[in-house]
């Protein structure tokens, strides 16, 4: 039987430094990052939606097509933890604030982005070399755990992903240099969208939901692809698989 390979840690990634600092006694409010680019897509009438901002490319949550290189997280509602972490976000006493409606349209586009940006309007060109490296990487072990919160984008709700050491490195890392690309240390599958502020009761239920499923895997799985995205808006609503690269 084959060993499970060892994952990267908290202590070499950015999920604990990363994540909402709660304040008791105080609800959370949506930063104004979210409302512009996520909340107009989930309600453009809401009092607190952010049409368009000067410097920024969005209008109504919408952009350019913007192209980035993605690992698929596809069976995540088949996962036992998965369905039990969304039963206990549907009976906490924020459950009508989550725009359910949306989860289940992204369903077949959860991802955890490794490259982002890789270019505006038109699909990048990948170099050859790049996609030998990430053949001869090979299939990756990966797993999703939850729940999280972060200090950006504050109103998505998200699981993390811990990516396998290969080699002595982060195997994220390793597909990040082979694209040419500063590596990074937060890998995260946004899920659950928040269609308005908490209040105290509600930002205290979240927090401790959160502390209550930090260390709990969701999903162990091998990652044997990546998706070459574009997508008009952050929450993929508009989106397409341009491509799909082997990691075999």
């Amino acid at each position: 039987m084959r060993t499970q390979a060892e994952l990267i840690g908290d202590g070499e990634l950015a999920y604990l430094r990363s994540r909402t600092a709660f304040v008791a006694g105080a609800g959370m409010t949506l930063d104004d990052g979210y409302r512009l680019a996520h909340l107009p897509l989930i309600d453009p009438h809401h009092p607190k939606a952010i049409a368009r901002k000067d410097g920024t490319h969005y209008e109504n949550g919408r952009h350019p097509p913007i192209y980035s290189l993605v690992v698929p997280t596809l069976g995540l509602q088949e996962a036992p933890a998965y369905r039990e972490l969304e039963q206990a976000l549907r009976d906490a006493p924020f459950a009508s604030t989550i725009a359910w409606d949306l989860v289940a349209r992204r369903q077949a586009k959860l991802h955890a982005t490794v490259c982002g940006s890789l270019s505006v309007g038109t699909p990048p060109a990948i170099d050859p070399a790049a996609r030998d490296a990430l053949s001869r990487l090979g299939p990756v072990e990966m797993e999703l755990r939850g729940l999280f919160s972060g200090n950006v984008n504050r109103g998505r709700l998200y699981l993390r992903l811990y990516p396998e050491r290969r080699d002595g490195q982060n195997a994220l890392h390793l597909m990040q240099r082979a694209l040419g690309r500063a590596t990074s240390d937060l890998y995260v599958v946004g899920i659950w969208n928040l269609n308005d502020d908490l209040d105290v009761a509600e930002a205290a239920a979240l927090a401790a939901l959160i502390d209550r499923w930090w260390d709990r895997p969701i999903l162990r799985f091998t990652a044997d692809r990546l998706w070459l995205m574009g997508a008009n808006d952050d929450l993929v609503l508009d989106s397409e698989i341009v491509e799909t690269i082997s990691l075999k």
